[in-house]
């Protein structure tokens, strides 16, 4: 084969096999605790740790071991692209990282089709849950999905939020710590899709519930519940806001904690409930479990005189009662009398102050225990594998995650922390094994000779407690069993009997005289692989005995909230068979973790807390030095180192090293493991320092690396400079190639489409041409296919040739001459273009200009080819006055009162006798026309009585107004001249309404005068306008001629 020295990611991008913290490792340390130099030092290994940290660096691996140091604080290192660039990338191709983890977990289990698991461990603070939630995160994330995958997936991430709330708790070491060990199991498709999940979890710390050490808190649902639930939710459950009002509460004195949000936190519980399953029944049955153990703390006794307990508060009682569905009274009795059954008899004996607070406690923590477990397998109903298509195939693999308590060592250590230790112990010896385990398959399948490898065996330590009849566990058991007095001192007392010569058991009775010094009378010490932890024996027995009353099972089987009646099945009462006792328990559930682990290939994340005060950047090397022993971190990597430090397959360590050899640079002909033999003989390397396997190389000490990365980075400038000079001729010979190549395609195409464009169009204009002479043949016929296309042609050209030739104005009547098809159609368009244009012209009239117009026509009507002056008057405006209104006198206007004035005009009027001018103002209102001289109305004339409007025919201004004879208060018709008389004829016939009364003569005008007289107004023509008393008394108007010219 041809090796090109590169591989091809899935987006096509080449990437080159880097480790670039090897050139940096004197700054930030190096990636990789294998290749230390000093792999046998501690120092050196905290010093690489310390280094790391410092430049915000928070992984480190140990061959395969992520190690993970809590920064406290946020790193842009979890974002989607962050995810992209390690999905599908070789473990050690880039920094460590746990989406590295997750990521190659993800692709063995693809590959092998086998089971996978990640083990997350350390202690309380160090991030074992926030490195699962990342997990869980990349998982939904990077996986292929539909709707159903993408709906378990946001349940795999809701369900983290509701488990803290119920399972997380406020401790002096860590503000959200994980009270119980958690194992869950994500189940993938043949696509590699999510499509199922289960959740088994350990150890609950229910004593949490009713006692809480100084600085510590209860499970944060109660605080949530206080603090974000409703006013109505909180009147419902009788609470209060105030978490001090509640006993199970203020024991740790710490009910705020200034890094939690208790009320935004219950929104998210709240938000996330509904998505992993819960209906409304479901939460407010669990809120009232929750409320019910915060009343049942509040409950309190006393003691009567024969010692026996009564209940004190009745209140909190009831409130318990009624939350849990139950009978008070019968509650009450449960509490304070315990039931013992023999084979004759029931008999009730009533409880002591100390039992009865012991059986409220012991209730509390049962029924909290129980709905967390009932709480899990809800959880495991949303998340199981539903779907119809999955069911008959059952081989789909998983890949599981325990995050579990890390080696616990507190100043006061009870039963808790020793199960704890007790389960660090087991995963340590799980881990061991299978890491050695896997380092002799990758030694046996290169064909490399196997060394034993000497390490410490922590079996005695765990066969020290859980071995049979001799392990602690056992003899713990016997003793909560034995008949008789017994007590937490008789227990220790027995160990110390039966444990006493074993090497890793120590008390203060078997101890010398330096370690009891530090030690109790009332402890125990174990000699873990991690490190010394005492133990204080106080509480055990109670605690392992973990039970209730029977009687108190009674009442809760009997409760009508589905939860508590699920949780305390009637068959648990009728069961004489002795329930499984704590420890036994837990062990029985650790063994079965243990084969679940062994069936699957591990993975492993060793978190680190870099200091307790929570601060970021601060280091505390005691601290870290603790946490490195009791996780065995030392142990792990003289287990890896004990063989080879460093190790990659033929491909990898060619595709880096090739420059450094002359025959392999720039690509190597011929097998890689020739290739690779070729590079390291020509590198110097001793036979002592390398073995080659079947697929890869095995360096044994860093320092050979390291020379060869120094001489790596020697090299590249040189290399630099021929890949440049390489590529930049590369690259313009491609773009030429590329050039001219387009060049080509486009002129081929360019070609083609002009010639297919042409012989289209030549083909279209011929059969247009015969289209057209067929149309013009049969153009006479009626519509057909044979002359339809002609006629469209004909009647489109038409009535484009008519839309560039319309007439514009409504005196244009020309119209364009229409062929006989669209005679008529022309017709119906000329009428509708000229209403249209008339339309548009009368819209476009302004409402002063629509007045003028309508006087005008008027005007036209009255005296068109009637008056000789009319001609001249046509072009001339008229006006709304020809009187302003500050013209007419104040004394006129208020005898006129609310008659407005619409039109005044001056006039001269002549006397009926002697035809004596005078000056007056003719004013027109509404109703009637007065005539004023200055100050004085002198006559009103109304328009009801007017008789008719006479002019002459001449260009004269004369106007007679004809008033009827029988009315005495009129003194006869009323003669004017006017300079206006066109304009005050149609303003007076317009608003008197007498266009039918007006009478134009031409020679004279008959007019009546007083007591029945009559006279005449004689019309002449003369060279200018003159108004004189006549011959036989007559008025003679002289009017000047019109020149038309």
């Amino acid at each position: 084969m041809r090796y090109q020295g590169r591989e091809v990611d899935i987006e096509g991008r080449v990437r080159l096999v880097m480790e670039s913290t090897l050139t940096a490792r004197d700054r930030v340390g190096v990636q990789d605790f294998l290749l230390l130099e000093n792999h046998n030092s501690e120092a050196a290994f905290i010093e690489n740790l310390r280094r790391r940290f410092g430049e915000n660096l928070i992984y480190t691996y140990i061959g395969s071991v992520l190690v993970s140091v809590n920064p406290y604080k946020e790193l842009e290192i979890y974002s989607k692209p962050q995810m992209e660039r390690y999905k599908g990338v070789s473990f050690y191709e880039i920094s460590p990282h746990i989406y590295a983890v997750s990521d190659n977990t993800f692709r063995a289990m693809k590959t092998t089709w086998r089971d996978q698991c990640i083990l997350i461990s350390g202690e309380s603070g160090s991030g074992k849950t926030e490195a699962s939630k990342k997990i869980l995160l990349y998982y939904a994330v990077t996986c292929p999905t539909h709707d159903h995958m993408t709906t378990l997936g946001d349940r795999l991430l809701q369900s983290n939020p509701v488990l803290e709330a119920f399972g997380n708790a406020k401790t002096l070491r860590n503000d959200n710590s994980s009270r119980f060990g958690k194992y869950m199991d994500v189940q993938f498709d043949f696509k590699g899709a999510p499509v199922g999940g289960h959740i088994l979890n350990y150890l609950l710390e229910k004593s949490r519930v009713v006692h809480q050490n100084h600085g510590e808190r209860n499970f944060h649902i109660f605080y949530q519940l206080l603090d974000g639930g409703s006013n109505d939710l909180l009147q419902t459950l009788d609470l209060e806001r105030n978490p001090q009002n509640y006993q199970y509460l203020v024991k740790g004195s710490c009910s705020r904690v200034s890094s939690v949000s208790d009320k935004n936190n219950w929104k998210v519980v709240m938000n996330a409930l509904p998505v992993i399953g819960f209906t409304e029944e479901d939460i407010q049955n669990v809120l009232n479990i929750i409320a019910s153990i915060l009343h049942l703390g509040n409950t309190l006794f006393g003691e009567g005189e024969e010692g026996e307990a009564h209940i004190t508060t009745e209140t909190p009682l009831a409130n318990v009662a009624k939350l849990l569905c139950v009978d008070a009274s019968v509650l009450s009795n449960a509490l304070t009398h315990k039931k013992l059954i023999t084979k004759e008899e029931e008999v009730i004996i009533p409880l002591n102050f100390e039992q009865a607070m012991s059986a409220r406690d012991a209730l509390a923590k049962a029924v909290y225990g129980r709905t967390f477990t009932w709480l899990v397998e809800k959880i495991n109903q949303s998340l199981a594998l539903k779907d119809d298509m999955y069911h008959s195939n059952k081989a789909f693999p998983v890949i599981g995650l325990l995050d579990i308590y890390g080696f616990e060592v507190l100043e006061h250590n009870s039963f808790e922390q020793f199960c704890i230790n007790y389960c660090s112990e087991k995963l340590q010896q799980l881990f061991i094994e299978l890491t050695l385990r896997s380092e002799q398959e990758e030694y046996t399948t290169e064909g490399i000779a196997w060394e034993i490898v000497p390490y410490f065996d922590n079996k005695i330590i765990c066969d020290l407690i859980e071995e049979k009849h001799k392990g602690i566990i056992s003899i713990l058991n016997e003793e909560c069993l034995r008949p008789g007095e017994t007590s937490d001192a008789s227990f220790l007392e027995k160990l110390e009997d039966t444990l006493g010569n074993h090497p890793h058991f120590v008390t203060h009775k078997l101890a010398n005289g330096k370690t009891r010094k530090v030690m109790s009378r009332e402890e125990f010490r174990l000699l873990h692989y991690a490190g010394e932890v005492n133990y204080n024996v106080n509480g055990f027995l109670d605690k392992n005995n973990d039970s209730m009353n029977r009687n108190l099972k009674e009442v809760m089987c009997h409760s009508d909230n589905q939860i508590i009646s699920h949780c305390f099945s009637r068959e648990e009462v009728t069961d004489q068979k002795r329930p499984e006792m704590a420890a036994t328990h837990f062990k029985n559930s650790l063994l079965k973790l243990m084969e679940i682990l062994m069936t699957k290939e591990p993975s492993y994340v060793r978190c680190i807390k870099p200091n307790d005060a929570k601060q970021p950047g601060h280091f505390d090397e005691v601290l870290v030095r603790h946490q490195v022993r009791y996780l065995g971190l030392m142990e792990n990597l003289r287990v890896r180192r004990a063989g080879f430090a460093y190790r990659r397959s033929f491909e990898a360590f060619l595709q880096r090293y090739k420059p450094l050899c002359p025959e392999t640079w720039p690509n190597w002909d011929g097998r890689l493991e020739d290739g690779v033999a070729t590079l390291v003989n020509y590198l110097g390397y001793q036979p002592e320092e390398y073995k080659l396997g079947r697929s890869k190389i095995f360096i044994h000490l860093p320092k050979t690396l390291f020379l060869t990365e120094d001489a790596l980075q020697a090299k590249k400038p040189e290399i630099a400079l021929t890949l440049q000079t390489s590529w930049r001729g590369y690259r313009e010979r491609a773009k030429y190639k590329r050039i001219r190549h387009a060049i080509i395609v486009i002129q081929s195409a360019w070609r083609g489409m002009k010639g297919r464009r042409r012989a289209r169009r030549r083909r279209q204009a011929a059969e247009l041409i015969r289209r057209f002479i067929k149309g013009f043949i049969y153009r006479h016929e009626d519509y057909c296919p044979e002359n339809e296309y002609f006629l469209d042609h004909v009647r489109y050209s038409f009535l484009i040739k008519l839309s560039k030739h319309l007439p514009t104005s409504v005196l244009d009547k020309s119209w364009l001459a229409s062929p006989p098809s669209v005679t008529e159609a022309s017709e119906h368009l000329w009428k509708l273009h000229m209403r249209n244009m008339v339309m548009k012209y009368c819209n476009g009239i302004q409402p002063e200009w629509k007045n003028q117009m309508t006087q005008k026509v008027v005007a036209s009507e009255i005296f068109k080819d009637q008056k000789e002056n009319y001609p001249q008057s046509v072009g001339r405006l008229f006006l709304d006055t020809r009187i302003e209104h500050d013209q007419i006198n104040l004394k006129v206007l208020q005898t006129l009162g609310s008659d407005k004035v619409q039109y005044g005009v001056p006039v001269t009027k002549y006397d009926r006798r002697g035809f004596k001018p005078r000056s007056r103002q003719l004013l027109l209102s509404n109703t009637f026309a007065v005539l004023v001289e200055k100050t004085k109305i002198k006559q009103k004339i109304d328009y009801a009585s007017l008789g008719g409007i006479s002019v002459s025919s001449l260009s004269d201004g004369m106007v007679v107004l004809h008033m009827p004879t029988e009315d005495n208060k009129q003194k006869g018709d009323v003669l004017l001249h006017c300079n206006h008389v066109i304009e005050l004829v149609t303003k007076l016939a317009l608003i008197a309404r007498m266009l039918n009364y007006i009478n134009i003569k031409p020679g004279s005008i008959r007019y009546a005068g007083a007591r029945g007289t009559e006279g005449i107004v004689d019309f002449v023509r003369g060279s200018e306008l003159k108004v004189a008393k006549g011959k036989r008394g007559h008025l003679l108007v002289t009017a000047p001629r019109i020149n038309t010219t």
